[in-house]
């Protein structure tokens, strides 16, 4: 199995089950692994649909450029899904 882009990957983000860390709580404990993500990081998701709700709503159009004013996570993830985009 392959995916088209790496776009695609997005929110595919790998649960893993906490077994020997929680022992003692009742139930399952998942930890989600952002590191995965494209961008390694949760922000991937809020840039892709950002970006495709600019798109849909007629507010960005292929070629323009976005400007994040950030250098963080948020920014980071932006530019990865604005560079895959066009």
């Amino acid at each position: 199995m392959y995916y088209e882009s790496v776009l695609a990957t997005i929110g595919h983000t790998p649960l893993i089950k906490m077994g020997r860390m929680c022992a003692d709580i009742p139930g399952t404990v998942l930890g989600k692994v952002e590191s995965f993500n494209p961008g390694q990081s949760a922000k991937d998701r809020i840039a892709l649909y950002m970006i495709e709700q600019a798109e849909k709503k007629g507010r960005i159009k292929p070629g323009d450029t976005i400007v994040e004013a950030t250098s963080g996570n948020t920014g980071f993830s932006i530019a990865i899904v604005q560079y895959q985009r066009v």
